[in-house]
């Protein structure tokens, strides 16, 4: 079957397996932008795939988390494959039952957060897997699924946006694509047929430097220089006067030796302004200040405000006991998945969400001095310079993250 308003890329996708010079390869390799069709394409085809070449066979659709996957790939399946076949899913066992006629297939569902993740899989007799994302779960974890894959005539998928030249998927599967006897097909945005030229441009603007040539351009491309070279301060960096704010959060980076910064976070007409900080060092102070000094001064910060919660660094326990224990302010640990949260910050920047009063200088200071680690083979920003970029990236990433970029769901033929 062809689809009108499927890509050659996308169509090649669905069906190489059924091409006499491609159908003995091993596996599909399938990068490139956001947003260019490879999550929907890839699904289809793999479940074509395998309910065409196996019956009563385990398989495995692996995520960074169940959770994402449910919500990225596994939530859309019966639509994308309505008319085709039976899709049961059994949320309880993580598991998805295919059926046509009287062949039936089970698909397993795993997350592959962490190194710790192989074990999940360890066991289990596969025919195939699918990797959604590959590029963000351990190697140990995909080459233990991989393993798994012991059927005759099973196959590889996998697919992912870009990330560090360094980073061991590319070398190991994308450069030896060949040697490896897999497919290997590039997308961009241009593959996704019904996305229109302004949602292109849209997206296009959400994203600058290294983020832009990966998620844009679709290119494995290394972070160096500044992080984030959106930052303007001739936009970014406002007067610190009085604003009609409806609600008002702070986030904290707390630290012991290090610095310790907090930001009161106002929202106004819906942006949000940096209004005013705390900053500490006391190592610049030559004085250690304790929990509960560091408690007073956001007491001080917070003034007579109503603060709707704050977010604390997550290996601050000591700090949280003690906000906790005042009783005046609701905690929030923040999540510090790092280089998600930085793609937040920028994508804010870019987007015009975020603005900082003047009086925020320590924290418009780190702007102009935090970078990334060159030396380092993973995305790593260097740990200096990076107390106030700490703490905003637990308010974009924890606060605004229902509004940063993640991959919703559209409808079948704009993936």
């Amino acid at each position: 079957m062809q689809y009108q308003k499927f890509s050659q890329r996308q169509n090649a996708t669905l069906f190489w397996w059924t091409k006499p010079n491609l159908k003995n390869r091993d596996g599909i390799i399938c990068d490139g932008s956001i947003r260019s069709g490879k999550t929907v394409s890839m699904a289809i085809g793999f479940i074509m795939w395998s309910m065409a070449s196996f019956d009563n066979q385990n398989f495995a659709i692996c995520g960074r988390t169940i959770e994402a996957l449910r919500r990225n790939v596994i939530v859309h399946i019966p639509s994308w494959l309505e008319g085709m076949f039976e899709v049961i899913e059994r949320r309880s066992e993580n598991k998805m039952v295919v059926r046509i006629g009287n062949r039936v297939n089970t698909y397993y569902l795993f997350g592959g957060r962490d190194e710790s993740s192989y074990t999940l899989i360890q066991g289990i007799t596969l025919a195939g897997v699918l990797f959604d994302e590959v590029a963000l779960m351990p190697r140990s974890f995909v080459e233990q699924a991989m393993a798994r894959c012991s059927v005759s005539g099973s196959k590889f998928w996998f697919n992912c946006n870009p990330e560090s030249p360094g980073h061991w998927f590319y070398k190991e599967w994308i450069r030896k694509a060949d040697e490896r006897n897999m497919l290997y097909l590039h997308f961009t945005m241009d593959d996704n047929l019904s996305l229109d030229e302004k949602i292109k441009a849209r997206y296009e603007g959400m994203y600058s430097g290294v983020f832009y040539d990966r998620y844009i351009r679709g290119l494995w491309t290394v972070a160096e220089g500044l992080i984030y070279t959106m930052f303007n301060k001739d936009y970014h960096v406002v007067p610190s006067v009085p604003r009609d704010y409806e609600e008002y959060l702070i986030s904290c980076d707390y630290g012991t030796l290090n610095p310790t910064s907090a930001g009161l976070w106002g929202l106004c007409a819906g942006k949000w302004y940096r209004v005013r900080e705390y900053y500490y060092d006391g190592r610049k102070e030559r004085y250690q200040r304790t929990d509960e000094e560091h408690y007073a001064a956001i007491e001080e910060l917070a003034g007579d405000l109503s603060i709707r919660k704050i977010i604390v660094d997550p290996s601050a326990a000591s700090f949280i006991e003690v906000i906790r224990r005042h009783d005046r302010f609701m905690v929030e640990q923040a999540s510090n998945r790092v280089l998600d949260g930085i793609r937040d910050v920028a994508t804010r920047l870019n987007a015009g969400d975020i603005f900082f009063c003047d009086c925020c200088t320590d924290c418009i200071r780190e702007f102009g001095l935090y970078r990334w680690d060159e030396k380092s083979a993973d995305d790593r920003p260097i740990k200096e310079n990076d107390h106030a970029m700490d703490e905003t990236r637990y308010f974009a990433y924890t606060v605004l993250k229902n509004k940063a970029y993640r991959r919703e769901y559209t409808p079948l033929w704009n993936r």
